[in-house]
């Protein structure tokens, strides 16, 4: 093995796939995958950075993030947004069949497809509330559009925005942009932990309650579904609670590094 290759899970020891290890130590799934990912993010760095630095890169964005949503700056608004690539319209060959007392809700396998959408969504992690837009693609242009329409949803104010290392986020014209608009700041989750975002709880949501659940004959037709969650989600929003520390997440990334660091070289 190269140094900085990372192991295929098949080819790892039963540990990362059995959840405990051979003496029956707890060990999580979600736990060890968090590791693996931690590692890689390390492996990611100029390969003159001490492995200690980069961990110490990766402590500060949790850190930072983890602080806007347990301590956000007084008379600020704290959003996070992100990207939902490729929407499809998908089409299902045949009607889809209702619940039934004892029977659950049936589709087709099957379907035609009717071209793609980008949704681009913001989420107030104070009030729930998502401002949103839908694009053909996800470029950098596109995700400057959506940045001044959040700006212009809470004109005046301090905004804080999370978002994930995507390389559209750190475009020379958003950099710009944010040079001339200083009320507005970036904070990156780290390489690999876009799971940090709140917003990916909202995109859970409206992916199982609208998107999946539909039968779009168009775009079109799937944009203003998406548009219709969106309006009744935000006469009634309801904002995610964020329980645990910066703390509590790094010991847990330290634990399962301890578990797993004769899988992976650094």
């Amino acid at each position: 093995m190269r140094h900085g290759d990372v192991p295929a899970v098949a080819d790892a020891d039963p540990l990362l796939v059995g959840g405990s290890d051979p003496e029956g130590h707890a060990g999580g799934l979600a736990d060890q995958l968090a590791a693996r990912a931690e590692d890689v993010w390390c492996q990611a760095q100029p390969p003159n950075d001490p492995p200690h630095l980069s961990f110490s890169r990766l402590e500060a964005k949790i850190t930072d993030v983890m602080g806007l949503y347990l301590h956000p700056p007084a008379n600020a608004v704290v959003v996070c947004v992100d990207e939902k690539s490729q929407v499809q319209a998908l089409e299902r060959t045949q009607p889809i069949l209702p619940m039934r007392p004892g029977i659950p809700e049936r589709q087709t396998h099957d379907y035609a497809r009717h071209g793609i959408t980008c949704l681009f969504a913001a989420l107030n992690t104070a009030t729930g509330e998502v401002t949103d837009a839908c694009y053909p693609r996800h470029r950098h242009q596109e995700f400057l559009k959506f940045l001044k329409k959040v700006a212009a949803a809470y004109p005046a104010q301090e905004l804080h925005v999370v978002c994930d290392n995507y390389s559209t986020h750190k475009h020379a014209e958003v950099k710009a942009w944010l040079v001339k608009n200083p009320r507005i700041t970036l904070h990156f989750t780290p390489t690999g932990y876009s799971w940090l975002n709140l917003v990916e709880c909202f995109f859970s949501i409206i992916t199982r309650q609208a998107i999946r659940r539909g039968s779009f004959t168009s775009v079109k037709q799937l944009v203003a579904t998406i548009g219709t969650f969106i309006d009744d989600w935000n006469d009634h929003p309801r904002p995610f609670t964020w329980t645990k520390d910066a703390g509590e997440i790094i010991s847990k990334i330290n634990c399962a590094k301890t578990k797993t660091s004769g899988l992976t070289e650094h």
